[in-house]
């Protein structure tokens, strides 16, 4: 079903005039496929296909399994378009679907997610101390900041991704995670810190190589 729509994808104008894609909104395609054109899911899984393979690949850190929960997800979202309420955006209850999927393909492989973190948030305080985190320009510093990510758990990176990469709201966080808003902000400012801590420790190990030796593994 999905090959088909995909094959059938290059039927439609998918680029501008300057050779970029360009989508129209979510809604547009759902009144079209309710409408009975259901080419136009198509266009729906060219729009979101990195992230939910890359929400996939974060948490199962496998291509392969992660490009079958991202295909099982699209599935699942088409056959459950009956189903599905424009209380939410399209695109929070798909990601939802490929997280809980690739929750659960990881589960069956008996391996354990990092638990969600179930501490006190009243203690919380908006620190933006490292809020320019995502703003480097330097070589180097972008490179400590992909070593630092990878030292996050999948929980902890799907967040941060869908946040920073993916301009995704708290409130759409939480939908899809699960967890509660407040819960979602103290995490995201706990992963600010801990990325500092560990481009801090990225930086020192850089500053002891020596020279024309490369910088990371």
């Amino acid at each position: 079903m999905l090959v088909i729509f995909v094959v059938r994808c290059n039927q439609f104008p998918l680029f501008s005039s300057k050779g970029y894609m360009k989508f129209e909104n979510d809604i547009f395609y759902l009144q079209q496929i309710i409408s009975g054109n259901v080419r136009a899911y198509a266009f729906l899984v060219e729009k979101h296909k990195e992230m939910v393979f890359s929400i996939a690949l974060k948490i199962l850190h496998n291509r392969e399994d992660a490009e079958e929960v991202a295909q099982d997800a699209f599935v699942k979202a088409y056959q459950s378009l009956s189903g599905f309420k424009n209380e939410a955006k399209f695109s929070t209850w798909l990601y939802r679907i490929v997280y809980n999927s690739a929750i659960s393909k990881i589960r069956k492989k008996k391996l354990e997610l990092a638990p969600l973190d179930e501490t006190t948030i009243s203690n919380f305080a908006d620190d933006h101390d490292e809020s320019d985190l995502f703003m480097v320009d330097e070589p180097d510093q972008f490179e400590l900041l992909q070593k630092a990510l990878q030292s996050l758990p999948e929980d902890e990176n799907v967040i941060v991704s869908l946040f920073y990469q993916n301009d995704s709201s708290i409130e759409d966080i939480s939908a899809i995670t699960g967890l509660t808003v407040a819960n979602v902000k103290v995490k995201l400012h706990r992963i600010r810190k801990k990325l500092y801590t560990e481009m801090q420790k990225l930086m020192k190990s850089l500053e002891h190589t020596p020279y024309g030796q490369p910088h990371f593994n």
